[in-house]
């Protein structure tokens, strides 16, 4: 008799490491993410979906001490080759999976809304160029940033590799303000505090 099919989710770094993450000052989002990545790691962990972490590949290329970025300064021929380079051993850990449908259940990758690089629906965006120092207008440029509705690269070059081998796999982001999003993925409900 076969066993249930083992469910998988392919999520970014930082869902299961904190520590790649760029240094955030706003608390109060920190708090928020940090409380529902805790709670949707419990509750996968809990229904037995595996869990497969991405590559960070602004970790990879600027390290820890590295300062926040934007979709712009990201989305250039050089970086979207630097995260392509680190899927393609995801992507041929995920065909492996897919043909073994009888075993495993690809439920979707897992991105960080927000994230330059991991956004999934939402995507961090503003100026970017050029020295800081010397400049007047800092709290002018810094005012521009913004939250953009697109993906960030490493996701988008997620769905391109994904397209280019036809494959139909869900994209999700987990995103505080829209905690159901990431919650549905492994059948659970947000809490009613939200």
């Amino acid at each position: 008799m076969r066993e249930m099919k083992q469910k998988i989710l392919f999520v970014s770094s930082c869902v299961l490491n904190t520590a790649a993450k760029v240094v955030m000052y706003n608390k109060e989002q920190m708090a928020a993410e940090e409380s529902l990545r805790k709670r949707f790691l419990h509750q996968a962990v809990d229904a037995g979906i595996q869990l497969v972490q991405l590559p960070c590949p602004e970790f990879t290329l600027y390290g820890s001490r590295r300062w926040g970025h934007t979709k712009s300064q990201f989305n250039n021929p050089f970086f979207r080759a630097h995260c392509k380079k680190q899927l393609e051993p995801i992507f041929m850990e995920l065909e492996e999976y897919l043909s073994d449908p009888e075993r495993f259940e690809i439920l979707g990758f897992v991105g960080i809304d927000g994230s330059p690089s991991c956004g999934v629906d939402y995507t961090g965006q503003g100026p970017s160029g050029g020295s800081l120092r010397g400049r007047d207008d800092l709290d002018e440029v810094i005012a521009k940033g913004h939250l953009a509705k697109e993906p960030g690269v490493l996701f988008d070059v997620i769905g391109e590799m994904l397209a280019e081998r036809g494959m139909d796999i869900k994209l999700t982001g987990l995103f505080a303000p829209e905690e159901e999003k990431v919650l549905s993925l492994i059948g659970s409900e947000p809490s009613e505090s939200a």
